[in-house]
């Protein structure tokens, strides 16, 4: 599971498979249905993490921590940029503090790629990296997961993270953020949901974010409107496209506040 259609990335790396609900930006989580599917492969690691309720699959918070996988990453010698966990949140509860610290030292340990680590629990996050003794790493960029206003405050957790460039992902974007603080946050990532159950994204929860990028010098990427068009119809994400006030937005990380 390396190569991968994400826009904004080059790879994904699953040294941790298995996740919780933690919000209602979860109910939809593709990872969910992945791990269901991989499961039934005969993939491992992915073997008893979800159970079936409503006819779709859930994860039932099991984590497995997978060290065969630390040793993926030095096997890419062309740099890459890398999503950490696309299956799974690194910093959730049942990984221990020292398997995350293995993690780190792999990321430490091939400093020709750039690492992104995305979460929903920032607060975990900001305990590693204030605890953690090697130093800010210049390659990993540190993030958390945005879908609406009931969870701006992880914005406020991840600015105590020490980061080299910190990123926000909204998406996917199912309801307004408001006028919300981006200072000291690099990337801001903005999404609509896909899928059978997707909700809508609207114009205007976007025309929020941009702004705030706008005034506090963040980098706007805006990934896809998902399953449901500007005009607010229902089609594939591809037709919808990814097409924002007449442009594409691919912008990256420019600046880095320690």
């Amino acid at each position: 599971m390396s190569e991968t259609a994400i826009e904004w990335t080059d790879s994904t790396w699953n040294p941790v498979a298995g996740c919780s609900i933690m919000s209602s930006g979860c109910t939809n989580c593709y990872a969910m249905q992945m791990a269901y599917r991989l499961e039934a492969m005969g993939v491992e690691k992915y073997a008893g993490l979800t159970r079936k309720s409503g006819g779709r699959s859930v994860w039932k918070g099991i984590v497995h921590e997978d060290r065969k996988a630390l040793r993926i990453p030095a096997t890419w010698k062309k740099p890459r940029k890398i999503f950490v966990n696309s299956m799974s949140d690194l910093f959730h509860p049942e990984v221990s503090m020292d398997f995350i610290a293995e993690v780190w030292r792999v990321m430490a340990d091939t400093p020709w790629h750039s690492y992104q680590v995305l979460t929903k629990r920032p607060d975990r996050m900001a305990e590693f990296t204030g605890s953690w003794d090697g130093g800010v790493l210049d390659n990993v960029w540190l993030g958390t997961s945005v879908e609406d206003s009931t969870v701006v405050d992880r914005i406020d957790e991840l600015r105590k993270v020490d980061a080299k460039i910190r990123f926000i992902s909204f998406e996917p974007l199912i309801g307004p953020v408001g006028n919300v603080d981006l200072s000291a946050i690099d990337w801001a990532i903005v999404g609509g949901e896909s899928g059978p159950r997707a909700r809508p994204i609207k114009e205007p929860w976007i025309d929020q974010i941009h702004a705030a990028c706008q005034r506090d010098d963040t980098a706007f990427f805006f990934k896809q409107w998902g399953a449901w068009g500007k005009d607010n119809k229902r089609r594939s994400k591809k037709q919808n496209g990814r097409t924002y006030r007449g442009k594409t937005w691919d912008e990256m990380p420019r600046v880095a506040h320690l």
